[in-house]
């Protein structure tokens, strides 16, 4: 959903700002969003913690058992005193190559649902029972696993795709693609597949190391995709709220905020009223309240570099 084109005559009052004051306390579901960005928390447990907020029946502890298992069974393959370049080929030989160490059932890319659409495909629990992932699960998996042996690894991001920054033994940086073997793949060829706008680029939307709590932000947003889904418009720009503080530039979610202020307006307006005069005035401040905020998510979005055709699904 795009910016709203409905020009509501009520007069906005209130800043982002203002409201975000009036939101303390922090509500219990916000406030566990809020402590997922506990300085240098493993960002497999916040995985987990994410998928086990919209869906219960995951288990926090039994992934994170499962992914350190994983990381043990790899470590056993490697040579005393290991590089991390021969590290990172034990890595890929473990994930995408069929043997013993997986029982002969490789991870490989589920081309039916590449983007991971599907809610359930986001899980990474999900994943790791068929083993058929998409570019969310992929990349994260092979992070996960990796930080645990040691190897200096980020996630990034291109329009509607995560991919791994990895720094090997000389201080290269290398681009992993978690999709296609976890092999090098260079800028331009993202460039080239998932087109971007140069000021993306250059502001770090895209194609640039993720921090800590950027990457956090990244793997919670998953959150504001199941309340949008949900139709729990006010759920998604609270949550979105408290991810944009700590990755301010993350454009995708911006969007994905002014399609929550969007979903408001059609909510409670649609259909609802024939003429402006018949909308109640408290309705009337609060329309013209989310369909200012609408504007103003797309435009933060806009001027970071994205553009409508990068997408708001992940």
């Amino acid at each position: 959903m795009k910016r709203l084109g409905i020009a509501f005559i009520a007069v906005a009052t209130l800043s982002i700002c203002g409201l975000a004051a009036r939101a303390n306390p922090l509500d219990p579901p916000t406030a566990a969003v809020e402590a997922l960005f506990t300085p240098e928390r493993d960002l497999a447990d916040v995985k987990f913690s994410v998928d086990h907020m919209i869906d219960a029946s995951v288990s926090i502890e039994a992934g994170i058992a499962e992914i350190d298992r994983m990381a043990a069974d790899v470590k056993a393959m490697l040579p005393e005193n290991a590089s991390s370049s021969e590290t990172l080929i034990a890595l890929r030989r473990y994930l995408y190559e069929p043997g013993e160490w997986n029982g002969g059932s490789a991870f490989s890319y589920d081309q039916t649902d590449p983007l991971g659409i599907n809610p359930t495909n986001r899980r990474l629990s999900n994943y790791l029972k068929t083993r058929r992932g998409n570019c969310i699960t992929m990349p994260m998996l092979m992070l996960f696993i990796g930080k645990r042996l040691g190897l200096n690894m980020t996630l990034a991001q291109a329009p509607l795709h995560v991919f791994i920054k990895y720094t090997d033994d000389d201080g290269k940086i290398w681009n992993l693609e978690a999709t296609s073997g976890g092999g090098f793949t260079r800028d331009v060829w993202y460039r080239q597949k998932l087109p971007m706008s140069d000021e993306a680029v250059t502001n770090g939307v895209y194609l640039q190391s993720l921090s800590h709590d950027e990457a956090v932000a990244l793997i919670a947003s998953s959150l504001v995709e199941h309340k949008l889904g949900e139709g729990d418009f006010e759920g998604a720009v609270a949550i979105s709220n408290v991810l944009l503080r700590h990755y301010p530039k993350f454009a995708y979610l911006l969007a994905k905020l002014g399609n929550a202020y969007g979903g408001l307006l059609q909510r409670e307006l649609a259909g609802k009223y024939t003429r402006m005069e018949d909308i109640p005035p408290n309705l009337k401040i609060k329309a013209d309240e989310w369909y200012r905020l609408n504007g103003e998510a797309f435009t933060k979005a806009e001027e970071l570099g994205w553009r409508p055709e990068d997408g708001q699904i992940q």
